[in-house]
């Protein structure tokens, strides 16, 4: 009896043991997010969302695990990178910009997806409402493509005599039709001939602007995907610049970079915010219950020492009324 008693001890205490050690090891797993981007390297918008997690206690390698897959500006490369993060049962995917979206979008119905700074939630399909998202996906998604008659606007303002403005769009961006849709119907408002140069990759970019330069365009639209996403800033400025072209964008600094104006929301402060997403997510909030987010502030910035390389000069009132200028 007493032998009996001393196995039952010793074969409960195992068993204690084991749901011990299984506790343990449950507490002690850390969430794992996949961070999916168009990008060829990190920049410092990603840093700055990687930033915003830490001030929530997330940090990577301690409190939570990243997952990065970068497509090296080739969006072909998306959809595999996203079916990758897929198989390794990530608990989120944060998707930078609208064709790493639409590759999550297509690769999970059931992994929450939160979207880095999207052009048009709605408008792309990712969402039912900004209030009511209603699926796996929630986020920050910016008015980018209806703010294209300000841009406009401003161009006009440095180029009174402007008669026809061209788009330089990225044609495997899914969003691209937005743009060019927009800035057409700016376009027509002005009474300004509108000519869009949709390319299909990077490469193409070089010889746009001789046809930009055959049909007499005054000044440049750039969509934003080309300067913060593949990264491509100083090469059309620097194109612009030569063939002395007037150009804007809301592209990640690319005033900075060289082009003439930028005009948009911060994508620093973008890419932070959304960490708060991540944050409610992990917690227990359920994508289709977190309202989509939009920026309300918007910045202006001027290059003057652009200006002056291509013969413009940018009246009083203009520069008053910019948030930063480059001298």
């Amino acid at each position: 009896m007493i032998k009996k008693q001393i196995i039952s001890v010793v074969v409960g205490a195992v068993i204690l043991a084991c749901f011990n050690s299984a506790d343990a090891q449950q507490a002690g797993k850390i969430p794992r997010i996949g961070y999916l981007s168009l990008s060829a390297k990190p920049s410092s918008r990603d840093e700055a969302f990687v930033q915003g997690l830490r001030e929530l206690g997330w940090i990577d390698g301690q409190t939570i695990q990243i997952e990065y897959r970068w497509a090296a500006n080739k969006s072909e490369n998306l959809a595999v990178l996203a079916n990758e993060l897929v198989a390794l049962k990530v608990d989120l995917i944060a998707a930078a910009a609208t064709p790493a979206v639409n590759a999550a979008k297509n690769s999970t119905k059931t992994i929450p997806i939160v979207m880095l700074s999207v052009a048009d939630a709605v408008g792309s399909g990712f969402v039912a409402s900004l209030a009511a998202p209603g699926g796996n996906i929630t986020g920050t998604t910016n008015i980018l493509p209806e703010l294209a008659g300000k841009r406009l606007e401003l161009l006009r303002e440095i180029v009174p005599k402007l008669s026809r403005i061209a788009f330089l769009a990225y044609g495997p961006d899914p969003a691209h039709k937005l743009f060019v849709k927009q800035a057409q119907d700016a376009a027509q408002n002005f009474k300004i001939r509108f000519q869009p140069l949709v390319l299909g990759g990077v490469d193409e970019i070089e010889g746009a602007f001789p046809a930009m330069k055959k049909e007499g365009v005054g000044a440049l639209i750039v969509q934003p995907l080309f300067p913060s996403v593949l990264g491509q800033g100083p090469r059309i400025a620097e194109l612009a610049i030569k063939n002395r072209i007037p150009t804007i964008s809301d592209g990640f600094q690319f005033a900075e970079l060289g082009g003439l104006m930028f005009y948009g929301p911060d994508p620093l402060a973008v890419y932070r915010h959304s960490a708060t997403f991540v944050d409610k997510i992990l917690k227990g909030r359920k994508p289709a219950d977190l309202p989509v987010e939009q920026p309300m502030k918007f910045d202006f910035i001027v290059n003057l020492k652009t200006a002056k390389q291509i013969g413009v000069t940018i009246p009083p009132d203009v520069l008053a009324r910019a948030s930063k200028i480059i001298k």
